[in-house]
């Protein structure tokens, strides 16, 4: 009785899970990514930083991240979708599409180096997250309203 339970609660919550992320707008998707790869720049800012230790399982699963951000972000930037969840986004992401696509791919490349580097202390860390970052740095410089708060 209570694997047919297990069972059931469980094909329930297959089945909720992908219909609530169906509900959310475009902008709340790419606001939630973006939030992940914020927790991800977070965690490798603080070992680089001195204020956590290095850990290379963390520094990796942040890269796994990113690397999934990589993968997400472009499609969740569709025409229409420049207003609305209070988001972020600058027009110029529609109105130079190619310039925001260049700065997505610069932005893969260098997670895909930094995670190909697999770093084993903060020095390599370092050298492996700073083109990431640079990214990210660039693409919000052309592409992002900052926050207002």
């Amino acid at each position: 009785m209570a694997r047919k339970s297990l069972i059931t609660g469980s094909l329930a919550l297959l089945l909720f899970v992908p219909q609530a992320w169906a509900s959310e707008s475009v902008q709340e998707q790419r606001h939630d990514l973006m939030e992940t790869a914020k927790d991800a720049a977070k965690a490798i800012g603080g070992m680089l930083k001195g204020e956590q230790p290095f850990d290379a399982a963390v520094a990796m699963e942040s890269f796994s991240t990113w690397e999934n951000v990589a993968a997400k972000a472009g499609d969740l930037f569709p025409e229409g979708s420049e207003t609305g969840y209070d988001t972020e986004a600058k027009e110029t992401i529609w109105t130079d599409r190619e310039g925001f696509d260049v700065e997505l791919e610069t932005f893969s490349m260098a997670v895909t180096n930094a995670a190909m580097a697999a770093p084993q202390n903060v020095e390599e860390l370092k050298a492996a997250a700073g083109p990431v970052f640079d990214a990210c740095k660039s693409c919000h410089e052309g592409y992002r309203v900052e926050d207002q708060n």
